[in-house]
């Protein structure tokens, strides 16, 4: 399947310190030496490699991803510059889809409505809609960013919300999950990203003890805390009445069980079609891979040698496309295989083991999927009573 997300890091450094981050305090560190900006002939390449790419491919529509670090830091105008430069060189007919992913702290009215006029959407990180939720997401010199980044996720909601992508946020199994999603939909956004934290069999997420053990598949009996956060959060969201924002994971997941064509990376046996390309014009995996180990996106591949095809070669890349070949046996015997898919990639990774194992989250997601399985089965009983 050829690529359809280009994530470009236009910025490789980050205002915040974040003491969690998976990509500067993890184990990677491959970014300590690349620029801190992408130079104009890195952005002005990965331009003309995306529509090589969806010329080749007859692309339809294209993805571009505008991240970092915090991509607000490389300034708008080279936000908006690359989005036009990539709009003006894709085929007629293919479409591009551009978002920033950004912590919010750097928005303002001036910087939203440049990025709007460009038809560039914004996604915000947050950990909840409370200070009390956004502690550790401080600066380098410890002050918290939360007056900053509310301050930004309320002038998309008040000014442009059309420009309003949505709430990136990452479970937090000791939040209450109620109180974090009610204080999300407070900043109004349209849709919201709810993601487990990036975690493995060698390195396990918070409140599961997993570490030297030997990876376990459904039925295990373990414990599911980021499960039972997310049926709650799934009860609260189902029985609104109404739907007052989009919950792609829960939105995914019901249209799996329906047997419906999905594409996420948490759910799912659909092919991930996701490159990066870093601040020196570097090819890489996603970038959720990096909590792995050093070097577990690298690819050996750069723009400026190489083509995009080339990466879909690659055999990290070949492996995420491979759908249930590439899963363990556990995962190919489970009668959920075509709902949760194994689960995130970089979630199965042991060290002994490489990365046929079920997810380290595997009985947290058969808990969310069988109870979001019998919500279904309740609805559809009660259409035919």
């Amino acid at each position: 399947m050829p690529f359809g997300q280009f994530i470009v890091k236009v910025h490789g450094r980050c205002n915040l310190a974040c003491r969690y981050c998976y990509l500067y305090e993890g184990p990677d560190r491959t970014w300590r030496d690349r620029p801190a900006a992408a130079a104009p002939a890195v952005l002005d390449r990965a331009a003309e490699r995306i529509a090589e790419h969806a010329t080749a491919h007859r692309l339809s529509g294209a993805a571009l991803v505008l991240h970092g670090g915090e991509p607000l830091l490389a300034g708008v105008d080279r936000l908006t510059a690359l989005c036009d430069r990539v709009r003006d060189l894709v085929p007629a007919g293919c479409t591009v889809h551009a978002t920033v992913q950004t912590n919010a702290t750097l928005l303002t009215d001036a910087r939203v409505a440049a990025l709007a006029r460009h038809g560039i959407r914004v996604g915000i990180s947050l950990d909840g809609g409370l200070a009390a939720h956004n502690t550790r997401r401080t600066d380098r010199a410890g002050r918290p960013s939360w007056p900053a980044a509310s301050r930004g996720a309320r002038l998309l909601a008040d000014r442009y919300p059309g420009a309003y992508a949505g709430i990136l946020t990452v479970v937090d199994p000791r939040s209450d999950p109620t109180e974090t999603y009610e204080s999300l939909l407070a900043l109004r956004p349209p849709a919201l990203d709810l993601l487990l934290p990036h975690g493995n069999w060698t390195n396990p997420p918070p409140g599961l003890p997993v570490a030297g053990t030997t990876p376990t598949g459904p039925g295990s009996g373990r414990p599911t805390p980021y499960g039972d956060w997310l049926t709650t959060v799934f009860d609260r969201w189902w029985r609104a009445g109404r739907r007052e924002t989009r919950v792609r994971l829960f939105e995914e997941c019901l249209a799996l069980l329906l047997g419906l064509p999905a594409a996420t990376e948490s759910l799912g046996l659909h092919p991930v079609n996701a490159v990066v390309v870093e601040t020196d014009g570097t090819i890489e995996q996603v970038d959720s891979l990096k909590s792995a180990y050093d070097t577990a996106a690298a690819t050996g591949l750069d723009i400026f040698r190489h083509t995009f095809d080339d990466a879909l070669r690659h055999p990290g890349v070949a492996a995420r496309q491979a759908g249930a070949a590439a899963l363990a046996d556990a995962c190919r015997a489970c009668p959920l295989l075509n709902v949760c898919g194994g689960g995130h990639y970089a979630h199965r990774y042991h060290a002994a083991h490489g990365f046929t194992n079920p997810s380290v989250y595997c009985a947290d997601l058969e808990r969310l999927v069988r109870h979001i399985a019998g919500r279904l089965s309740e609805a559809t009983a009660g259409e035919h009573r």
